[in-house]
């Protein structure tokens, strides 16, 4: 029977916020929200978190969760879960969640809409977008924007505006969507996209996904209205644990 396993890739070190999978928020590891969240999702077999530093699996373990150790020499979160993959003798049919572990407001809804880009059985590599309300997100290049074609898959991902509107009266006729990086994929294509050559956009953009696209793979988009925040800095614990108010009170 197919199985459905979310791996949370942590990492401890961090330019602007070391240790920030440990950093409390009302209470509580961060990334212990991030699995608890998970946790949530009826449809999800199992969450681990994957990471190569024993303070973040002790404090996973601690909580009652479940942690993977990983080699220190991955490059990149995909790197890190093929390796899960590998360790958990997962099948080829198998979909592996990848959540990021600094997003703490990743709600169960999400997961949910995660999980059903792969009622399509064709689908092997999915993930999430929502759509901009804010200007300022528009010109951020931090809020990465996703356009997609007719069927649902993504043509392109950029920190630039796409679409670009290049005449006001036409400014109806498309949406932007900022892409939410939490992706799903057929274990078959997480071990084939791991071992993928770095290419060309996605080292400009600094966009891995990008590396699917320029070998011809299709990503499938599904749009979701829930926003979330990731943790980057310190001073954006505040802004999360306000976040967390109004979700849960």
């Amino acid at each position: 029977m197919m199985k459905k396993i979310a791996l949370i890739p942590s990492r401890y070190g961090s330019t602007r916020f070391p240790g920030k999978p440990l950093a409390l928020i009302k209470g509580k590891p961060m990334i212990q929200w991030v699995v608890e969240n998970i946790r949530q999702c009826p449809e999800v077999d199992d969450v681990y978190v994957a990471t190569d530093d024993r303070r973040i699996f002790d404090a996973v373990e601690a909580f009652g969760g479940k942690a993977l150790m990983t080699s220190d020499k991955h490059t990149c979160g995909t790197d890190r879960l093929a390796e899960c993959a590998r360790i958990l003798n997962l099948d080829d049919e198998d979909i592996i969640l990848n959540i990021q572990g600094d997003e703490p407001t990743f709600r169960k809804e999400m997961v949910e809409d995660l999980l059903s880009i792969f009622e399509d059985e064709s689908v092997y590599f999915g993930t999430l977008k929502v759509e901009i309300t804010d200007e300022k997100e528009l010109n951020n290049p931090n809020a990465v924007k996703v356009i997609n074609d007719f069927n649902g898959n993504a043509i392109y991902f950029s920190r630039y505006t796409i679409p670009y509107v290049r005449d006001e009266k036409n400014r109806n006729i498309v949406k932007h969507y900022k892409h939410i990086g939490a992706y799903g994929y057929k274990k078959w294509f997480l071990m084939k996209y791991s071992a993928m050559e770095k290419s060309p956009l996605e080292i400009s953009e600094s966009l891995e996904q990008l590396r699917a696209i320029e070998n011809g793979y299709q990503i499938r988009v599904k749009e979701t209205k829930y926003q979330t925040v990731g943790v980057d800095t310190p001073d954006q614990i505040q802004e999360v644990e306000r976040l967390m108010e109004k979700i849960y009170g």
